[in-house]
């Protein structure tokens, strides 16, 4: 029987593709795109659990998943002050 492991990230509009991308060259397959609770879009991911995976795969990919979008956040808070970095 196969077993799943699942991931969540939410995706920002304007660099979607790159989002989506990122994941599925990881070996994510996307299930859905929903609404999140404070109205952006959140996409849920599967890819099956092999042997050669650790435990904390999943936690390790979403981890990196925060860093990355607090990264585009803080970007994107940035260029609506008109600061430059």
């Amino acid at each position: 029987m196969t077993t799943w492991e699942y991931l969540t990230t939410p995706l920002l509009i304007h660099n979607t593709a790159a989002i989506l991308n990122n994941w599925g060259k990881q070996g994510w397959e996307l299930v859905q795109v929903v609404q999140g609770p404070e109205g952006g879009l959140v996409a849920y991911f599967k890819r099956p659990v092999t042997q050669d995976s650790t435990a904390n795969a999943g936690l390790a990919a979403a981890a990196e998943a925060a860093r990355q979008f607090e990264g585009d956040v803080l970007s994107e808070r940035s260029e609506s002050k008109g600061d430059t970095q």
